[in-house]
């Protein structure tokens, strides 16, 4: 099919199977996800991941990253407490350690287990807050700290995605390694930050004096290729660069007219065409019979994140049945699990059947999240 028809056939469905299953209380992306799979070779074999789609799709999952950086308050993220950094950290590590182990357990070599463990760290909070809204409990005590946690865990899984990333491009994953990365990647952020802070600054004031339409958008889409650029170069992934451009951008006072328009521009094409393309990408047969491993991941993703997050919870003077809460508010995994999993794919770390595997992850979690959630609140 030619490209322009592929993209229209894309756009189209991502809209459609979006729309629907916002109908029955689930993300949209969940919707474009699955109507990917149907429009796949795997079903009705009416789209293929063809280069242009491609191409569109690897834009889509750098202007994610971006706007994600835009919405990151850098002051929220220094006032939210050691209550939020305790539960995200639990829910980064206990899940990551558990991935890790039973990966290594089933007989994935290190690297792909390394992947598997990161993928479970993340969190969206998306459907989870939609649903507390519903049940008017997001101002809760506990609805409070599962979204303050959240931009905590944006940012922690940010850098183990970024780790994983240098160290299978270095060619060893070796855990002693490992603090050296870190620096790597700390000095990364702190040069950016310093020096990229003035520079943004600059270049966003110079577009204000070129009168032509929409300069400004057009130079804050350029910073941010340059940020994934120079990422790149440092051998880093390039939506961690990508993400910092958009904090950056975020400490301006352009941030509120730059997000409203790369908000239109992304979810009009390029965030639809990634989300879609992930379903076109997965094949439905090796879904079905993702077997007991697939089972047992998206089981593991579930208790990692109570058991972590719980834990938190705990230690930052949370009840248990508060605790409980938090964990399973927690649970839910959708973008960024899902750019974890591309990431691994492109990088040639996962084959399409063990690709298959987070995605079943996602769409389980998703769909566990809503009655578990309402269970938990209902229990006074």
């Amino acid at each position: 099919m030619d490209v322009f028809l592929e993209l229209a056939v894309i756009l189209i469905v991502a809209k459609l199977f979006g729309y629907l299953a916002t109908k029955v209380k689930m993300p949209g992306a969940l919707g474009q996800l699955i109507g990917g799979m149907l429009i796949g070779s795997s079903v009705l074999n009416i789209v293929s991941y063809s280069e242009g789609v491609h191409l569109i799709s690897e834009m889509g999952v750098v202007l994610l990253l971006f706007l994600a950086g835009l919405e990151t308050d850098v002051e929220e993220f220094k006032s939210v407490g050691v209550p939020a950094f305790l539960i995200a950290l639990g829910g980064v590590v206990v899940p990551f350690a558990m991935g890790y182990y039973i990966s290594e357990w089933f007989g994935y070599g290190r690297t792909e287990a390394l992947f598997l463990g990161g993928i479970l760290t993340a969190t969206s909070v998306g459907l989870t807050a939609s649903i507390l809204m519903e049940m008017k409990r997001l101002r809760t005590k506990e609805g409070t700290a599962i979204l303050a946690s959240a931009v905590v865990d944006d940012v922690l899984g940010i850098i183990v995605l970024t780790t994983l990333i240098a160290m299978h491009r270095k060619g060893h994953v070796y855990i002693e390694d490992l603090g050296i990365l870190i620096g790597e990647i700390a000095v990364f952020f702190i040069v950016s930050w310093l020096v990229g802070k003035p520079i943004v600054k600059e270049v966003l004031l110079l577009s204000e004096r070129i009168d032509l339409p929409e300069t400004l958008t057009a130079f804050a889409l350029a910073l941010t290729l340059i940020f994934a650029y120079i990422a790149e170069q440092f051998r880093i992934a390039g939506i961690t660069g990508a993400y910092l451009a958009g904090v950056l951008i975020a400490q301006t006072d352009e941030a509120k007219r730059i997000s409203d328009k790369m908000i239109t521009l992304s979810y009009s094409l390029f965030v639809p065409v990634f989300l879609v393309g992930i379903g076109i990408k997965t094949d439905i047969k090796v879904l079905l019979h993702a077997g007991a491993f697939a089972v047992l991941y998206s089981i593991i993703a579930i208790i990692g994140k109570i058991l972590g997050c719980g834990a938190g919870a705990l230690i930052a003077k949370f009840k248990p049945k508060e605790a409980l809460r938090v964990g399973v508010g927690m649970i839910p995994r959708m973008e960024v699990a899902l750019i974890m999993a591309n990431v691994a794919l492109t990088e040639g770390v996962f084959d399409n059947k063990l690709f298959s595997i987070p995605v079943t992850m996602v769409m389980l979690t998703t769909f566990i999240t809503p009655p578990l959630l309402k269970w938990v609140f209902s229990r006074d």
